[in-house]
């Protein structure tokens, strides 16, 4: 049987910020150009045991890199709280981690539950 956590709000909205706030970097990493700085293209010696390549990079866009330094400061942010949070102080060492695996999937079991 799976435990019940009774998180407090503000941990909870924490944590679905920080999903929030990575799904959005993952989204923008997905748009830009593999390389933060403009390189030319490359790829790896015909001998080289993995083969790999990269099309020239024009560097990312300065709003683009803007933002995704902003989204990642505020992932700092975000996961400083939560991993710092007193609630945590509530379990023993050994529970801590199964409490916070809970917190991380409680928006999954909301979803669910609301479909139910």
């Amino acid at each position: 049987m799976t435990a019940s956590y009774d998180f407090p709000k503000d941990l909870t909205d924490a944590q679905d910020e920080l999903r929030q706030a990575r799904a959005e970097l993952q989204t923008l990493y997905r748009r830009v150009p593999w390389s933060a700085e403009p390189l030319d293209a490359w790829e790896t010696h015909e001998n080289a045991w993995r083969p790999a390549s990269r099309p020239a990079s024009p560097g990312w866009d300065p709003q683009d890199a803007a933002e995704i330094t902003r989204l990642r400061a505020r992932e700092r942010e975000l996961a400083t709280a939560i991993v710092t949070h007193p609630y945590w102080s509530n379990f023993a060492a050994a529970d801590v981690l199964a409490a916070r695996t809970a917190l991380k999937h409680h928006h999954e079991q909301q979803t669910a539950g609301a479909s139910s």
